[in-house]
């Protein structure tokens, strides 16, 4: 049964890859293709609108970080980041358990 669907398989499948090449299965396309290519440029063409008009002005937009404190925020993260800082590390310290017995000293 195996043999006989593999056979039957190359009467209707391209040789070589199936998606690229010069003999290639090439899928039509259906109603329903069509209509989702339609639906993905209409909202590509709503964003592109949004894009050109948007909702503030440069004016408007202009200094909204600093009604909003954000570099003082920044900051304040920065300064508390750099405030923790790891203890010195050693060698002794880290191989310090290797030593406990050496008795060919």
């Amino acid at each position: 049964m195996k043999l006989f669907q593999f056979l039957m398989r190359r009467s209707y499948m391209p040789n070589g890859h199936i998606y690229r090449g010069k003999q290639k299965l090439i899928k039509t396309p259906t109603i329903k293709d069509l209509q989702e290519l339609k639906n993905q440029i209409a909202i590509e063409e709503e964003n592109m609108f949004y894009l050109r008009h948007p909702y503030l002005t440069f004016e408007q937009s202009n200094g909204h970080a600093l009604d909003l404190k954000k570099n003082e925020l920044r900051m304040q993260r920065l300064i508390k980041v750099k405030k923790d800082f790891k203890d010195n590390v050693t060698i002794e310290s880290r191989l310090g358990h290797l030593r406990h017995k050496e008795c060919w000293d």
